[in-house]
C-alpha cells in the first residue's frame, strides 16, 4: 500500500522524505517534516495526526525518536494498525510497525535514513532503498529519489502505485521542496522525479525571492518583472 524513506544529509542538515502509495494523494496525509527538528512518515492505516505529534515531542519535549514515536502511538490508540518512521535533526532514527500492518511489511534503518513499507513485493525492497540512499550522490532529494527508484526495481508494492511525494526542509521554517503527484495511472515516482528535475534549478531562486525580493529573478510570467 505504501513505501517510504526518511533521511538526513549530514553536510547540509537537510531533512526529507520520499513516499509512494497505491492510494490517491499520499503527500496529503503521510509525510511530515519540520526544519531543525525531524521528519516523520505515518503510513499503513494512516493517522495523519501522528506526524505533527511526533515532531512536537521531538522539539518541545526533547524526546529521542523512539520515545517520541512510542508516546504518540500510545496517546492515540490503534497502534497495531500503524507504521511510523522518523529521523531527527541529530540523525537518530526510530521505526514502528504494528502487528496488523498490511501484507508483507518491513522497516529498516540505515546510515542517516529509515526505509519502510507495507503490501510490499518482498522485504528486500527496504534493503534496496537503504543501500541506494547510502550510496547515491547528489542532494538529499536526489538520494531519496534514488531510493524510491531502487524500491521499484526491487519489486516495490505488490500492486501498482498511483501517487508519490517528496518533501525537504533546510534552514527555514517552510519546506524548500514540497512536490507531489497526487494521481498517475503509471509511474508516479518517475513523474515525481521529473518534477524535481524541473524544480531543482529554481529552488535557490525561490529562497532568494522569499528572503530578499529585491534580488528576485524574473521568470517571464505576467506581472513578474
Amino acid at each position: 500500500m505504501t513505501f517510504s524513506i526518511v533521511g538526513r544529509c549530514p553536510e547540509t542538515g537537510q531533512l526529507g522524505i520520499a513516499i509512494s502509495s497505491s492510494s490517491i494523494a499520499v503527500g496529503a496525509r503521510c509525510p511530515w517534516a519540520r526544519a531543525g527538528v525531524g521528519v516523520v512518515a505515518t503510513q499503513n492505516v494512516t493517522l495523519p495526526a501522528l506526524g505533527p505529534q511526533v515532531l512536537d515531542l521531538l522539539e518541545h519535549d526533547q524526546l529521542e525518536p523512539a520515545a517520541a514515536v512510542e508516546r504518540a502511538l500510545n496517546a492515540n490508540g490503534w497502534s497495531e494498525y500503524r507504521q511510523v518512521t522518523t529521523i531527527d535533526a541529530q540523525g537518530r532514527t526510530a521505526f514502528f510497525t504494528g502487528k496488523e500492518a498490511l501484507g508483507v511489511h518491513h522497516a529498516l534503518a540505515g546510515e542517516q535514513c529509515v526505509a519502510a513499507g507495507n503490501m510490499l513485493a518482498s522485504i528486500e525492497v527496504t534493503a534496496a532503498m537503504v543501500h541506494a540512499f547510502e550510496n547515491a550522490a547528489g542532494l538529499l532529494a536526489d538520494r531519496l529519489l534514488a531510493a524510491m527508484h531502487a524500491a521499484t526495481d526491487a519489486g516495490g508494492e505488490a500492486g501498482p502505485v498511483h501517487s508519490a511525494a517528496l518533501k525537504i526542509v533546510g534552514d527555514h521554517t517552510w519546506p524548500i521542496a514540497d512536490l507531489r503527484v497526487d494521481w498517475a495511472d503509471e509511474d508516479p515516482i518517475g513523474q515525481l522525479d521529473t518534477l524535481w528535475q524541473a524544480y531543482r534549478p529554481q529552488m535557490q531562486d525561490y529562497l532568494t525571492r522569499a528572503l530578499n525580493p529585491t534580488l528576485a529573478p524574473s521568470y517571464g510570467v505576467p506581472g513578474d518583472e
